[in-house]
């Protein structure tokens, strides 16, 4: 960016000074026009026209002040323009730290639930295994007072003897309830 700045300031600075070299040599030429002309009694060309050589310069001296502010203006949005770039930076590097925090915590969390499916998953197993245990009378009073779909986990999880014992124990429309809600989800996985 610094390279390019200076290289406008060098090329403005060159037509600036063309510029003025051109209104010298105009007025050079204009007054040996006019000397030449005094000696027959004709005007100047640009006098004809009704431009002065005073005309000239304030001309070319409003275009040299256009030019400053022109590369003024551009010399000042070009610094808005860095500013701007550098909050784009600082915001970039703020939301990529914001993001592997966000990745950190993501990660550790599906560790947390991992080990809560885990711990869930076995205390699950050894209630399966209580159950599986305990006389099948004793069990049957316990799932007689669980909801069908609750009891069916818990058998379906259990030896086939030992729910079969249980079942048993059952009294019909309780043991109906369960084998629905266990048929039901056999029947979903076979579609």
């Amino acid at each position: 960016m610094k390279h390019t700045k200076k290289k406008r300031i060098g090329t403005l600075s060159a037509i600036a000074g063309l510029l003025i070299c051109s209104a010298g040599l105009r007025m050079i030429g204009l007054s040996s026009e006019a000397i030449a002309a005094s000696d027959q009694g004709a005007l100047p060309a640009t006098e004809q026209v009704g431009e002065t050589p005073q005309q000239e310069t304030a001309e070319l001296d409003a275009l040299l002040e256009s030019f400053k502010e022109r590369e003024s203006t551009l010399a000042r949005e070009e610094t808005e323009l860095n500013e701007r770039a550098q909050v784009i930076e600082k915001m970039e590097a703020a939301l990529s730290v914001k993001l592997l925090e966000l990745e950190q915590a993501e990660a550790s969390l599906r560790e947390l639930l991992a080990i809560a499916d885990t711990a869930s998953e076995d205390d699950v197993a050894r209630l399966t295994a209580v159950y599986e245990n305990m006389k099948p009378k004793n069990a049957a009073i316990v799932f007689e007072e669980m909801e069908p779909s609750f009891a069916a986990g818990f058998l379906a999880r259990m030896r086939p003897d030992a729910a079969a014992s249980v079942m048993t124990g059952l009294k019909p429309k309780t043991a109906y309830a369960i084998s629905v809600v266990l048929a039901g989800r056999h029947s979903d996985f076979s579609n």
